[in-house]
């Protein structure tokens, strides 16, 4: 016993060492992030005077949301840096989403048409990676030409709205729902009360409408080049070779491939606004301690078996 004592004494005392490494490490990483933040500007975005002659980029990644970096404020304000650059040639469009607000990718559909009214002579491709769906199809649609690779997944030109129903549950449960409203609507589709056959059809109206509001601006921006078919704006999403023969692609190919070929300038410049250095150190630091914590207790789990 007094063996087992002595090391589980030292084995603590061991732990407490590590600990106590890692906490320093943790202060000197703090405080060296603090210098740099000193020296360094805190806002995000890319900073590209003098550059010479490239091929702008400007990513849209993730969900497309107000919240979100793939939001409209953080794409059209990169939007407009990388057309105003003097030395940026084209601009490419990078995207890897499956769509979001219809909202927020109006508003960048609408500010590519402009830029590209204002800025004649610099073109805006859309290139789309692994996917470029929903929301993220309607943007690249305001591009000049839109490209992808042969397994991309495209489309998804449709609008969806769901929910649960919770009422037979509820029945089961014995829990009644009281609910109290000014205004014979207020409570449209409450999830806790009896589906309205009416309420389903007013709805239903209400993606149609934002289903035509999708399409139009699809055919406006890709015009005669989108095929004639039934299952076009189905909410069907294809690869990229299909979508090729769709139509809602003109070709195969890169961002690098877009900017050496068609551009002519293949250095490509990111114009994407980024996280400041402050927030990239806290999320750093926060998956270190995480990380840390994790493996403690790991240890602490097989050293107290």
């Amino acid at each position: 016993m007094l063996e087992k004592l002595v090391g589980s004494m030292t084995a603590e005392q061991r732990r407490s060492r590590r600990w106590g490494i890692f906490f320093k490490l943790l202060t000197f990483i703090y405080l060296f992030a603090l210098l740099f933040m000193f020296r360094a500007p805190l806002t995000g975005g890319l900073g590209v005077s003098g550059v010479e002659a490239h091929t702008a980029v400007v990513q849209v990644e993730g969900a497309i949301a107000s919240d979100t970096y793939a939001s409209a404020d953080n794409i059209v304000g990169a939007l407009r840096r990388a057309f105003e650059a003097e030395n940026s040639a084209a601009v490419i469009l990078r995207i890897n989403s499956p769509g979001g607000s219809p909202v927020q990718a109006g508003y960048v559909y609408d500010e590519i048409l402009r830029l590209r009214d204002e800025y004649p002579d610099k073109k805006a491709y859309a290139v789309i990676s692994d996917i470029g769906a929903s929301g993220a199809y309607y943007i690249a649609a305001a591009a000049d030409e839109i490209y992808a690779n042969k397994a991309s997944l495209v489309g998804s030109i449709g609008v969806v709205s769901g929910g649960f129903g919770f009422t037979e549950l509820m029945d089961k449960a014995g829990v009644d729902r009281r609910l109290y409203t000014a205004g014979e609507n207020k409570a449209f589709l409450d999830p806790f009360s009896p589906e309205e056959q009416e309420e389903v059809e007013f709805w239903k109206s209400v993606l149609e409408n934002t289903h035509n509001q999708f399409i139009e601006q699809v055919k406006k921006g890709r015009g005669d080049r989108l095929v004639d078919n039934d299952k076009l704006f189905s909410g069907l999403v294809w690869t990229g070779e299909q979508a090729q023969e769709l139509g809602l692609v003109d070709g195969l190919g890169s961002a690098s491939w877009v900017a050496r070929e068609l551009v002519g300038h293949e250095n490509l410049v990111d114009y994407t606004p980024r996280p400041s250095p402050l927030r990239e150190f806290t999320d750093m630091l926060g998956v270190a301690i995480a990380s840390a914590l994790g493996d403690q207790l790991i240890e602490s789990r097989f050293n107290l078996r």
